[in-house]
């Protein structure tokens, strides 16, 4: 009996001490559980709290006004911003029934159909509480008139979304270039730059370059919502107020924008006038042009579909974007790198009798009866192409041509301030045989010589060449924009202060001799009865580009004045003139009455009766 009474006993003691260890497990457990509890509901309970309002907090922007831009003189904003607004809907408070009749009632009032305004709410957006945009630009009396049938509109709401207007529609589009909705691909390129898909964002022109000056910082409006965007808290959070785009002003000086705008008239081409001794872009043309404000109207779409269709391309800024045979102008390179290397005595003469035989192919002059024996200076004054075909294939070689015409800063970007700039070629005969698979000839030389063949340039590398023989070897950095201000004292916060782009080690003798060779084409050559404006001493060169047809030509005329002028006062003049107008010889024309205008301070209308009362006392003498 004691035996069994032991065995129990010690039978109990064994599942005891067991039992104890696990009611202390489970103790422990119970503890551990409690203390994490504990953990989240007080030590990091605030932590959570913030992270659950961080999910349930709708964030809005509120737009910042884009800064405005001006021309040199500051008094006349060249855009502005228009106060408009912006219709969504909420999908979510909707039924699909009612949510055509609410389509069907905005429509007439958006100027949209309602399968329009359907297709921008698709259907994974059916149940989402946050405003779909439907529609942006629309008028205050529209937005007056739903706020008093509010209760036709359930679903509807509107906020302030600025629409940007050019006062100025003509030539200057396309240096101030205009805005538009993001797309994907700038979004997927910009989105770690602070852009979103609702971003406004410039897309040529100075709208794109300085964009992010322009832009400003968008401010953000706070509420909370549940899971599925339902407003739950009425109080709203504290905002964030946002910073305005700063604004901008240009070296562009309106007057001489618009007198170089009536004088190259409705012919397709471009004028650049250059401050030489800073850079800075006094007036730029391109023609053709568009109207960038029919993007913000109700045929958007198609208004610019028939600008991208055009096949004169008014998108294209002619004066940086379109490169073209230099002609005859080239013949300041060649002249230059004649001087300099001292390849030629200046005062050899070279017979022109109309032509020159290269090979088993005749180059021909563009006097048919030749010229006759002439220098260099009357070569260039002339624009004789059989002295200059010489001068190229015996005396200089591609090598050099092709050296200094890189030393002028041909075949390279300028760097200007808009967007998108080309630059032209500087053939060689390594790039031949790279190119084309074939070798370089004495034909090819000879085109070279005359700015012909596979050399081309855009008429503001024309304006920077022109520069280098006015400065004596330095070009200064083209640009269009002088200042940045800030919008609400005109405070200047930057100065874009000149930079020296280049520095040729040309002797200054050699750019004085040119200078004065160029002065002769004025005086004694091919510009002589078309230069006739006594306000300002001119020098420059004429060309004539060959584009394959027989009785048009692209006509260029690069110069500067005044000659031997103060360098603060001198202004280079670049115009050009396509082939596809009528043949007239425009270019020294237009820079005639330029050049008139802004000496004499006079518009278009008042140089043209300067200069034709010129030209009757002149006859009269």
């Amino acid at each position: 009996m004691s035996d069994k009474y032991f065995s129990a006993n010690t039978l109990k003691k064994k599942y005891r001490s067991r039992i104890y260890v696990i009611i202390l497990f489970i103790i422990l457990i119970l503890f551990s559980y409690t203390g994490y509890i504990f953990s989240l509901q007080l030590v990091k309970g605030g932590e959570f709290k913030n992270k659950a309002r961080q999910v349930a907090r709708r964030v809005l922007p509120i737009p910042a006004q884009r800064g405005e831009i001006y021309d040199v003189n500051k008094d006349y904003p060249l855009v502005i911003n228009v106060d408009s607004f912006a219709i969504s809907i909420i999908p979510a408070e909707l039924t699909d029934e009612n949510l055509l009749k609410v389509s069907n009632k905005l429509s007439s009032l958006l100027s949209m159909t309602p399968e329009a305004i359907l297709k921008k709410i698709p259907d994974p957006y059916r149940y989402l509480y946050q405003p779909v945009e439907i529609r942006k630009g629309v008028d205050f009396n529209v937005i007056t008139y739903i706020a008093e049938h509010i209760e036709d509109f359930p679903g509807v709401s509107w906020q302030s979304k600025p629409l940007r207007r050019y006062m100025e529609t003509d030539s200057l589009v396309h240096l101030i270039g205009y805005v538009g909705d993001i797309n994907t691909e700038e979004l997927q390129v910009m989105y770690n730059l602070g852009y979103n898909i609702n971003s406004v964002i410039g897309k040529s022109g100075i709208e794109k370059h300085y964009d992010k000056i322009l832009r400003g910082e968008n401010g953000k409006s706070y509420n909370i919502v549940d899971v599925r965007g339902r407003e739950v808290q009425t109080t709203q959070l504290e905002d964030e107020p946002p910073e305005n785009g700063k604004n901008i002003v240009l070296t562009i000086d309106r007057r001489i924008q618009k007198l170089c705008e009536e004088a190259l008239g409705d012919r397709m081409g471009s004028v650049v006038v250059l401050r030489p001794s800073t850079g800075e872009i006094v007036a730029m043309v391109s023609y053709p042009w568009y109207n960038p404000n029919k993007f913000y109207q109700d045929e958007a779409e198609q208004n610019y579909r028939e600008y991208a269709l055009d096949p004169n391309h008014p998108f294209i800024n002619r004066a940086i974007q379109a490169s073209y045979a230099p002609a005859s102008v080239f013949k300041v390179v060649m002249t230059t790198a004649a001087v300099e290397e001292e390849a030629i005595d200046l005062e050899k003469r070279i017979n022109c009798s109309g032509s020159l035989w290269v090979g088993n192919r005749e180059f021909k002059c563009h006097e048919p009866e030749g010229h006759g024996r002439l220098n260099l200076a009357q070569g260039l004054a002339e624009s004789c192409d059989v002295y200059f075909y010489t001068l190229g294939l015996k005396y200089l070689g591609i090598d050099i041509i092709s050296q200094y015409a890189k030393r002028f800063g041909l075949g390279e970007y300028t760097g200007i301030d808009v967007p998108n700039e080309v630059r032209g070629l500087v053939p060689t005969p390594v790039w031949k045989e790279q190119v084309h698979n074939s070798s370089w000839v004495g034909g090819d030389t000879v085109n070279t010589s005359i700015g012909q063949g596979y050399l081309s340039v855009t008429p503001i590398q024309m304006a920077n060449m022109m520069a280098m023989v006015v400065n004596e070897g330095e070009v200064y950095k083209p640009h269009i924009v002088k200042e940045i201000i800030e919008p609400t004292n005109g405070r200047v916060i930057q100065s874009v202060e000149p930079e020296l782009l280049r520095t040729s080690s040309i002797r200054r003798d050699t750019f004085r001799t040119v200078q004065e060779y160029l002065r002769g084409v004025i005086t004694d050559g091919t510009a002589e009865v078309v230069i006739t404006t006594e306000a300002v001493d001119v020098a420059g060169k004429t060309g004539t580009g060959e584009v394959g047809l027989e009785d048009r030509w692209n006509a260029w005329f690069a110069a500067y004045g005044p000659y031997g002028g103060p360098t603060e006062d001198q202004l280079v003049v670049v115009t050009m003139v396509e082939a596809t107008n009528e043949w007239e010889w425009w270019a020294v024309r237009a820079a005639n009455i330029i050049f008139q205008g802004i000496f004499a301070n006079q518009d278009y209308d008042e140089a043209i009766e300067a200069l034709r009362w010129g030209w009757l006392h002149n006859d009269r003498q």
